[in-house]
């Protein structure tokens, strides 16, 4: 990103995401043409995330419009941005940081910083792919393993199942075209086994199925089963699991609601460690609520030589919480969402402390998507050898496995899998 760019035009749209949502679209016109970016917004999110900017207006999508967003970037924020060269991408979204004002970007909306500065990150690629350019000095670029969302639960889903993500993870596969193979096979198999069993085959916001099973150990033994018999090994020689319990969703009052029964953190921890024992599960995000901070600090003394902890809610993408994390020995691996942050330069922050305590990282979309695949050249050029974005299907989520294939098929080169030394088990 060395190459100074200018823009003649900065505006922003009002669209749909995935859950027929408003969010915000921002196209910004260079003299090498037109960049545009999607904005993605999540359901399950944690408290100290950067503030999407609402209308608030209950006569207009419930109050979920974004116009006074879209209005922040066709005023001040173009203001800002027309009439000047800029430098870097850095150099851009911090004087968004400074225009806003605040914290948390609540003045103008880290929904409308995010999606310039997503826009603009394509502006300073200019004809290298996008994943080239955010690539940081010294790191390799990989191609990751997927890690399909193929059953959903919680605010996810309207079904009983507590637990809000049961991915599969093709950590054996030998490249990124047979990964997708994988997850798309054990995904029809799945699909199969619910409709033989009587359960509704719905999907949930990221396109996993969504039957009434309550109990998460009944789907891990689905799951192996449809992964076995779609003709994989269980495990690291073929196709693992990864759970988000999405933890911070689950607590009341002290404890932690799981079909049907109150646990203590003590109790969560020990039916996680139960599940290491029972089924292939490689990683587990967000296993305890964004608060419980002794109760991470127990479970990562008691599960992290043996399995991923990656910390979302608790740790929202944010430099400054993740070193405190890292500080008081939490988790091992930082989910990194753009939107959580705010601007792509925070965002490559997070990854630069992460990555330098040896922590991992996934990259991650939001339930409320758009059919913009910009995490998917994100998670390439930083390396992280993870993505999740839902399930092999519905349109919304396909179009980031796609980008992958594309550059997989463009870039024969590139590595395939996880980052060395970060499979534990």
């Amino acid at each position: 990103m060395t190459n100074a760019v200018s823009f003649s035009s900065v505006s922003a749209l009002e669209i749909l995401d995935s859950r027929g949502n408003p969010t915000l679209q921002v196209r910004l016109e260079t003299k090498h043409g037109p960049v545009v970016a999607g904005v993605p917004s999540g359901a399950s999110t944690g408290t100290r995330e950067a503030v999407e900017l609402r209308d608030g207006d209950p006569d207009r999508y419930g109050g979920k419009g974004v116009t006074r967003a879209v209005a922040n970037v066709d005023g001040e924020l173009a203001e800002l941005l027309l009439g000047r060269d800029w430098a870097s991408l850095a150099e851009l979204d911090q004087a968004m940081i400074e225009l806003d004002g605040t914290e948390t970007k609540a003045r103008l909306g880290a929904n409308a910083l995010v999606g310039v500065s997503m826009a603009a990150a394509r502006a300073f690629a200019g004809p290298e792919p996008l994943w080239r350019s955010l690539q940081p000095e010294g790191v390799e670029a990989r191609l990751p393993v997927p890690h399909l969302n193929v059953l959903n639960g919680g605010v996810h889903a309207p079904n009983d199942l507590d637990f809000q993500e049961f991915m599969i993870a093709p950590v054996g596969a030998p490249s990124l075209p047979e990964a997708v193979r994988a997850g798309a096979a054990v995904y029809a198999r799945l699909r199969a086994l619910l409709r033989e069993r009587g359960e509704v085959t719905g999907l949930g916001d990221e396109g996993g199925f969504a039957p009434n099973i309550a109990a998460p150990e009944d789907v891990l033994r689905l799951i192996v089963q449809a992964i076995t018999e779609s003709g994989y090994p269980a495990g690291a020689d073929g196709v693992a699991i990864a759970l988000d319990p999405a933890a911070s969703e689950l607590y009341r009052e002290g404890g932690y609601a799981v079909a049907g029964e109150t646990l203590t953190s003590e109790d969560m921890i020990d039916r996680y460690a139960q599940m290491v024992e029972d089924f292939p599960v490689w990683s587990l995000e967000d296993g305890l609520a964004e608060g419980d901070w002794d109760g991470w600090q127990r479970l990562t003394a008691r599960l992290g030589e043996r399995i991923q902890l990656v910390g979302d809610d608790i740790f929202v993408t944010n430099p400054g919480i993740i070193a405190q994390a890292i500080e008081r020995g939490i988790g091992n691996a930082s989910l990194i969402k753009l939107n959580q942050i705010g601007t792509v330069t925070e965002t490559l922050e997070a990854q630069r402390v992460s990555r330098e305590a040896g922590y991992g990282q996934m990259v991650s979309h939001r339930s409320g998507e758009t059919s913009d695949s910009f995490i998917a050249d994100l998670t390439v050029g930083t390396g992280t050898g993870q993505l999740k974005t839902g399930a092999p299907a519905r349109g919304e989520r396909v179009a980031k496995y796609n980008r992958l294939l594309e550059i997989a098929a463009a870039h024969p080169g590139l590595p395939y899998g996880l980052t060395p030394g970060t499979y534990r088990r």
